[in-house]
């Protein structure tokens, strides 16, 4: 039985995450408000201390961070960089701080997101961090020490969400948190590293 901690527990794919992974592991629940422990992703010093009174685990997963969506006309920078510092640097923060608590052979998985190849209207700034998100895996899965492996996810929009998001995914198809919550399984409970696991 491994050691995980699921950051973003209480959301529709966190949730589907906790069950998946709570049949095999114990799974430590955490949430901006919610959960076991809470954290703000965007603060590496609130990162660091979720890190410090949970002690050393065996996997991280991130199923959390704030995006913009608005039409690219009308966006600000400061809009925009509501994704950069939240799901784009709150994932590093999370992995990087990671690093040091996990034990050997221990994975972090990420979450970017199908925008990063299959572009909504309104959603420039969901394309652009779910690419970095993406690429940063990719540059850090090589440096990676003492057997950890790094991982990302990218969900195209789950039936779950349908009513709240379906007008911005029309045409595409959607898939069951069921389904997504298996590739966090696989990355967190396989071998592979620097994968980027598609659930289109």
């Amino acid at each position: 039985m491994k050691k995980i901690i699921v950051i973003g527990a209480s959301g529709t794919i966190g949730k589907g995450i906790v069950e998946q992974l709570g049949l095999r592991h114990e799974v430590i629940t955490v949430g901006r408000n919610s959960g076991q422990f809470q954290v703000k992703i965007e603060d590496p010093a609130s990162v660091e201390a979720l890190f410090k009174q949970v002690g050393k685990v065996d996997g991280v997963v991130v199923a959390a961070g704030d995006l913009h969506f608005g039409p690219l006309a009308e966006m600000t920078a400061e809009q925009f960089y509501v994704g950069l510092h939240s799901k784009l640097m709150g994932q590093v923060n999370v992995a990087l701080a990671a690093q040091k608590y996990l034990n050997d052979g221990g994975s972090i998985t990420l979450t970017s997101g199908s925008v990063s190849e299959n572009p909504i209207r309104y959603g420039a700034n969901a394309s652009t961090v779910n690419r970095a998100v993406e690429g940063f895996v990719t540059g850090a899965a090589v440096e990676m020490p003492r057997g950890l492996r790094i991982n990302v996810i990218s969900p195209t929009l789950v039936d779950e969400s349908v009513e709240a998001y379906g007008p911005y995914f029309y045409g595409m198809e959607t898939v069951p948190v069921k389904r997504v919550a298996l590739a966090y399984s696989r990355s967190v409970e396989g071998a592979e590293n620097g994968k980027n696991y598609r659930v289109w």
